[in-house]
């Protein structure tokens, strides 16, 4: 048997109150995966056989302690911009569509969809399912695959996850009931409030009247916290906490369609690290960082026209390192030639003409590949690095001509090393390669920096200490995790459930 997690809203804690089901699940000795029909997320992962997929649910896949797999997230939409995504099936490129012709692809979809539930239920026993944005979206009914007509496949029991720090929190859930289908409704086991700032028994008599409201038992409030995991999309952008202790500061470019920006969060761990929108002011940052993207072209053109452009020139003139991911790493070249796969019309595109290089789009092709890497020894960031792993995401082919490679069959390096670019994701999440950027940063300014230790596991996903059972732990001792136990339905989950003490 199976659960669904709902949501009142996006971004109320559904992909995290699913990854800590996971991890307190596993940790009852329950073999569980997670599942996300259709995930919209320029956030994406790379598995062990080269499947795209939420980084999400690679997540908690690592929750799980499973290696993340296609079926997990059998459908990923990618926005390109002017209402076009491309849709990631089953780990792989599909197709690009305008959103209104996306629809009509509904039922086959969601055949693949469920399809891939039940063959995850096969192979692990139990799946926690978790939806997309709000589960109230009635206008959507006819063709919501990853809630009302998913839930309606799969007739499993439903929590609803409501986020109390937007305020609201009972017009959220009791609006979210009223609106359910009527056949679905019932289907709802359970409520837990997240994200309550403060000690959550203040909220006793609001759990009564959210009891006595719905006719559901709320299962618990849990406090807000800030945990070590892996961002899911772009909402999360704006709740990223700044450090002001740090001397170094980074500026990581935020560009229109930013993609994969979870590459930086342990950067941020260890150095000031703004997000600047083009034509933001990059003065007096020690390193310049340009991200991913889903679609080069047209954010190289956002650069241009907003001045950051020259500004990354004359940067890198007054000996700013600069370091291009990706897409960013495409737009440091001189030239970018696009037979309209990239941006839908074909052209040739002036890049930033920092590095010797030339990238070409002529086929609907993407590399999807985990891979490991040493740092070629070219400046004194690049030779403290040794070898990272991380994975390819990418449209796109890059010629070096005879610019040095800055990683071993991979990426380019001005001869100075201080501007280099790599199609490499997970990058810094290598403690290798933050020591090597933060070390050499320290230095110039004439302060030492101490190194931070840790690894990142065999998939590439960041290995956070502890940061799962954290999860768990801080989930248990605010959810009723007996009843929800009880709600998969099968004796031997129950039972392995009575072995186990909640933590309290």
């Amino acid at each position: 048997m199976s659960l669904i997690v709902l949501g009142t809203a996006s971004h109320v804690g559904k992909s995290i109150t699913v990854a800590a089901l996971c991890r307190a699940l596993k940790n009852r000795g329950i073999s569980v995966a997670p599942f996300k029909s259709q995930n919209m997320s320029l956030n994406s992962f790379v598995t062990a056989d080269g499947s795209e997929i939420g980084i999400a649910q690679a997540m908690q896949a690592a929750a799980a302690g499973l290696d993340p797999t296609a079926d997990m997230n059998p459908i990923l939409l990618k926005p390109k911009g002017d209402q076009i995504s491309q849709i990631v099936l089953l780990g792989r490129p599909y197709k690009d569509v305008q959103i209104k012709d996306y629809y009509a692809e509904t039922d086959r979809l969601l055949d693949t969809a469920v399809a891939a539930f039940y063959r995850l239920q096969a192979l692990h026993g139990h799946v926690v399912v978790e939806g997309a944005g709000g589960a109230a979206e009635v206008n959507l009914y006819d063709r919501d695959i990853a809630n009302i007509r998913l839930a309606r496949s799969l007739q499993l029991p439903i929590i609803l996850v409501a986020d109390i720090e937007r305020g609201g929190v009972f017009a959220q859930v009791y609006g979210t009931l009223s609106l359910l289908p009527e056949d679905i409704r019932p289907l709802v086991a359970g409520i837990v409030v997240n994200k309550f700032r403060g000690d959550p028994t203040l909220f006793a008599t609001g759990v009564t009247r959210l009891e006595e409201l719905s006719g559901i038992p709320v299962l618990g409030v849990v406090p807000y916290a800030v945990m070590d995991l892996p961002s899911e999309d772009s909402l999360s952008l704006g709740d990223k906490q700044r450090r002001s202790d740090c001397t170094v500061r980074i500026a990581v470019v935020r560009l229109p369609r930013i993609a994969n920006f979870t590459d930086f969060e342990l950067l941020e761990q260890h150095a000031a690290v703004d997000y600047v929108t083009p034509g933001g002011s990059l003065s007096g940052y020690d390193c310049i960082i340009l991200p991913g993207t889903k679609n080069t072209v047209e954010d190289l053109a956002a650069l241009k026209r907003s001045g950051t452009a020259a500004d990354l020139v004359r940067l890198r003139d007054a000996g700013v390192p600069i370091i291009g991911i990706c897409g960013g790493y495409q737009m440091l070249g001189t030239r970018l030639e696009d037979a309209g796969t990239e941006s839908g019309t074909p052209g040739t595109h002036e890049g930033l003409g920092l590095l010797e290089i030339v990238t070409g789009f002529a086929g609907y092709r993407k590399t999807t590949v985990q891979v490991r890497r040493r740092a070629r020894p070219l400046g004194p960031i690049l030779s403290a690095m040794g070898e990272v792993k991380g994975y390819e995401i990418h449209m796109g082919e890059t010629e070096r001509g005879c610019v040095d490679e800055a990683f071993e069959g991979d990426g380019a390096a001005s001869p100075d090393g201080l501007v280099f670019g790599t199609y490499m994701h997970g990058l810094f999440q290598n403690p290798s390669a933050v020591n090597a950027l933060l070390g050499y940063l320290h230095a110039r300014r004439g302060e030492t920096f101490d190194p931070i230790g840790g690894s990142v596991s065999d998939t590439g996903t960041p290995c956070v200490r502890g940061a799962y059972d954290d999860l768990a732990r801080h989930f248990e001792r605010h959810v009723n995790l007996d009843y929800i136990v009880s709600l998969f339905g099968d004796p031997q989950v129950r039972a392995a459930g009575d072995e186990t003490t909640l933590e309290e």
